[in-house]
């Protein structure tokens, strides 16, 4: 069974699927609130053209009845496939925003069952909700019912006293008669009290066997883990007991560990490493645009610190950045003056 998923995965991976089961893209980099917007996303496109990014987490209402609804919706085409994650437990507006999504053409909508915040957990969304997975089902079968694009739900192996496998196992047939086309599984439990967001990152220990089993269980479900994942060789590993792997923070604060993925986990041949040499060129005219339309520069270069982690020059590659972006006329120059001081074989390795 491992092999033939692996098989399986890299046979579909990166298709740009729309059916009601069997969607499988090998690599998603995961959605990341204050981290994902869309200057991240177009940055992170220039290194993978594949991998399934997404939208930070946005709820139903900000979608429904907020101000300004763009602010979270509008996207670069350059950044697909794109999913958009919503927040909510209410089927008539998930279903509402899901048609929003399609309409606007995202390639998929996901609900986050999976977020322990305060916040999350006062509106009744994120993983709270994992204690009641008919609410779930409801909503996934509202949206499956909406739109054609796939619906997708991301959730944690747990919360709190309700940690069994069984209980996860319970709580993800339940969504799936509902309809749903992939299941990603952060593979730790969620503590509600006593532990931050942040802290839930990581001080519960990852339980991949969990995961692997889900898969090996429900065999037909897709099946993506999430948690702790650092590298391309590390997704690979994955990718022999699951269908598909997602990457967070390492994806956001070390970017080019990347670079690899579309040759290596989407079986792409044709695609060549970008240089970061390359990605400095093309970040160029994308900053003079966006200064064009009266946005601060920092907006980019927030999200591009990472670019040469753990390489020589990346300190001063940072440092220029952080100093320089946020003075008033800062333009596109100030990516050329940062990257002027990093070694021109740093500049020209490839991934």
């Amino acid at each position: 069974m491992p092999a033939a998923t692996a098989t399986a995965a890299i046979a579909s991976l990166g298709t740009p699927e729309s059916g009601r089961r069997g969607v499988v893209r090998a690599l998603s980099v995961a959605p990341m609130m204050d981290r994902t917007d869309r200057h991240f996303r177009w940055f992170v496109r220039r290194i993978t053209r594949r991998a399934l990014l997404y939208t930070e987490m946005v709820t139903t209402g900000a979608i429904l009845r907020g101000e300004d609804p763009q602010r979270f919706l509008a996207f670069h085409p350059d950044e697909g496939p794109l999913a958009l994650q919503l927040g909510g437990d209410a089927p008539a507006e998930l279903a509402a925003c899901a048609r929003i999504a399609e309409e606007q053409g995202y390639d998929e909508v996901n609900l986050n069952i999976g977020c322990p915040s305060e916040r999350v957990q006062s509106g009744n969304f994120g993983v709270c909700l994992m204690g009641d997975p008919g609410v779930v089902a409801d909503g996934v079968a509202a949206m499956r019912e909406a739109v054609a694009i796939p619906v997708t739900v991301k959730h944690r192996i747990g919360f709190d006293d309700l940690d069994r496998y069984e209980d996860m196992l319970r709580f993800v047939d339940t969504v799936a008669a509902a309809g749903c086309d992939r299941f990603t599984v952060h593979a730790r439990k969620a503590w509600l009290k006593g532990l931050s967001p942040k802290e839930n990152r990581d001080v519960p220990p990852l339980r991949y066997d969990e995961v692997y089993r889900l898969k090996e269980e429900r065999p037909d479900l897709v099946i993506e883990i999430n948690g702790g994942i650092g590298s391309v060789a590390a997704a690979r590993e994955h990718l022999a007991r699951v269908d598909a792997v997602m990457m967070g923070r390492t994806a956001y604060d070390d970017p080019f560990a990347l670079a690899w993925a579309d040759r290596e986990l989407f079986g792409d041949d044709t695609a060549e490493p970008p240089t970061r040499r390359r990605v400095v060129a093309e970040l160029l005219p994308y900053a003079e645009e966006l200064v064009a339309r009266g946005e601060p520069v920092a907006r980019l270069t927030r999200h591009v610190l990472g670019l040469f982690a753990g390489r020589p020059g990346a300190r001063a590659w940072r440092r220029h950045l952080s100093e320089h972006a946020h003075r008033p006329g800062a333009g596109p120059e100030i990516l050329a003056e940062a990257a002027a001081r990093v070694p021109d074989e740093v500049l020209d390795e490839r991934g």
